[in-house]
């Protein structure tokens, strides 16, 4: 059991409400909501002349496809994620980087997700409803070639 400030600090899980996400040379950008950070491989199923006794070999494959969605609130100057989709053209788009950090009571990263080559798939408008007060929210879908994480 946890007894000191230290103690507490290492061995507690951090919230997830408090993360920052960088994207290329841009900065700091503010999203609601980022999912899809996910290392998955694909599996391979040997089945070889003894199977039916000992049963199929399973092996690791190819490092599957890095699919992520960020989502925030549409601010009235701020069209960044519609220019950046709509600079894509067949077989041509800017490719970017982004950080995902974790951070902690002081606003430091402990832990980073950093995918490589990004390039977004789809920009979705928010839905209206004239019954609800609630924010308009956009959400891109961008796919990557790779994904690291970093404990800091």
């Amino acid at each position: 059991m946890a007894t000191t400030i230290d103690d507490i600090k290492s061995k507690y899980p951090l919230p997830s409400f408090y993360y920052q996400v960088t994207i290329g040379d841009e900065g700091s950008i503010a999203f609601s909501e980022v999912s899809g950070l996910s290392i998955e491989y694909e599996t391979i199923t040997y089945k070889h002349g003894l199977s039916y006794k000992e049963g199929n070999i399973y092996m690791p494959g190819l490092k599957g496809d890095v699919n992520l969605t960020l989502k925030k609130g549409i601010v009235k100057a701020d069209d960044y994620l519609l220019s950046w989709i709509m600079s894509t053209n067949l077989n041509t788009v800017e490719k970017r980087d982004l950080t995902i950090s974790l951070l902690n009571e002081s606003g430091e990263p402990t832990v980073s997700w950093n995918v490589y080559d990004a390039f977004p798939k789809k920009l979705d408008a928010p839905s209206f409803n004239a019954s609800s007060s609630e924010v308009a929210i956009e959400s891109l879908d961008l796919i990557a070639r790779d994904i690291s994480v970093e404990y800091l």
